[in-house]
């Protein structure tokens, strides 16, 4: 069985180009990448326990790898990924999610980004990067990453993010700051469709979604063809209450503003949110275009889906994986860590044996090599 963790990783990562030459190259890539993920999956967040879970499974990694030196320093470790190209990593990632998943029709696609928050060095001037991820809410997988240096260049991420996605009869969902003609255009020649975010971003389409639907309260809607529908959570001592109208008819949509500029929009929402806990109320409502047909409990649906990128993907690695701890900095280090991180994320998600959460599932692959196998086995 042991074998399988090298022909797995080897299959998707072969073709990954060796950044060393000459005496640095004592190791195998191929070793070290192995190691990296073993190790990520069994609970390692950094380069030095990185290095010591090897040292604690050497006989076992020598049975199906070269190992021609030993185990590899945590500095040579960190040192490697530093160097390695960000962008074939990402390839080899994309390599084996499509090996282990396939999107269903209708699933949401959702776009967000995450600040990497100690992966700056103030020493050199080095801000803090950002993850953009796209995450598959039904399938509960990261589908790809891009770095980025900042909240506000995430609209120049997000195409890049996308371009590398199959996107075909997904839904892609994205919060405001991707609510641009050029994204919604690139989605909708990707054959998908897509439920985005409207706020003082895009003023003008802002404030006529705002003048728009206001003038269909006033008339409690009436004579105003539209889709509605309401859902009610209730516990933990908190009632949440979510209402959802839609508007698809030429003559309502006429009142936008530049509409022509959004491909294939079919639909604008207004989604109005109440929230009640321990006897406080709040109520947040916001707007949103769509490419679907009306279809009020879809869209409802999908607005919420979005929210599942925080607790399914940005949670699991502040919490299981201390994203926001790591020092990892050098270099392209950071962000090919992060993809260490999601190529984990993936595989332990996508093992359903054990009901326990990720960082569980942790604990367990560094106990039982035959878990970790069976983790992998995944991929």
């Amino acid at each position: 069985m042991a074998p399988q963790a090298r022909l797995i990783i080897d299959r998707h990562f072969a073709s990954i180009s060796d950044p060393r030459s000459g005496n640095a190259t004592q190791h195998e890539l191929i070793d070290i990448l192995v190691i990296a993920v073993c190790a990520v999956i069994s609970g390692a967040d950094n380069w030095v326990e990185i290095e010591l879970w090897g040292q604690a499974q050497q006989s076992w990694l020598e049975t199906f790898l070269a190992l021609p030196n030993g185990i590899p320093s945590h500095d040579t470790i960190g040192r490697v990924f530093a160097r390695l190209d960000p962008a074939q990593f990402r390839e080899c990632f994309l390599s084996w999610v499509s090996a282990i998943s396939k999107l269903s029709q209708g699933q949401v696609v959702a776009i967000d980004g995450k600040k990497l928050r100690r992966s700056h060095n103030r020493r050199s001037g080095k801000d803090a990067i950002w993850m953009v991820s796209a995450w598959a809410a039904a399938n509960r997988l990261v589908l790809g990453q891009v770095k980025t240096k900042g909240k506000s260049n995430e609209i120049k991420a997000i195409p890049e993010l996308l371009r590398v996605l199959e996107l075909k009869d997904c839904i892609v969902t994205i919060d405001a700051i991707g609510c641009q003609t050029k994204i919604v255009t690139q989605i909708a020649e990707k054959q998908g469709d897509y439920v985005l975010s409207v706020k003082d971003n895009q003023g003008q389409l802002h404030q006529d979604l705002k003048d728009l639907f206001a003038g269909c309260q006033e008339v409690n809607y009436r004579q105003v063809p539209h889709g509605y529908t309401r859902t009610v959570n209730k516990g933990h001592g908190r009632i949440e209450i979510r209402q959802c109208w839609t508007l698809s008819a030429p003559e309502f949509l006429e009142y936008i503003r530049r509409r022509e500029s959004w491909k294939n929009l079919r639909t604008v929402v207004k989604v109005q949110a109440e929230r009640e806990v321990n006897g406080k109320r709040s109520r947040q409502v916001r707007y949103y275009i769509s490419s679907l047909e009306n279809n009020p409990k879809l869209i409802l649906n999908a607005v919420r889906a979005h929210w599942g990128v925080e607790n399914g993907l940005h949670w699991v690695l502040d919490i299981a994986f201390r994203e926001d701890d790591s020092r990892v900095r050098k270099d392209h280090a950071p962000e090919n860590f992060a993809i260490l991180r999601h190529i984990a994320v993936n595989l332990l998600k996508q093992e359903t044996t054990t009901r326990v959460g990720i960082k569980a599932k942790r604990f367990k692959a560094a106990c039982d090599r035959n878990y970790l196998l069976q983790v992998l086995s995944t991929g």
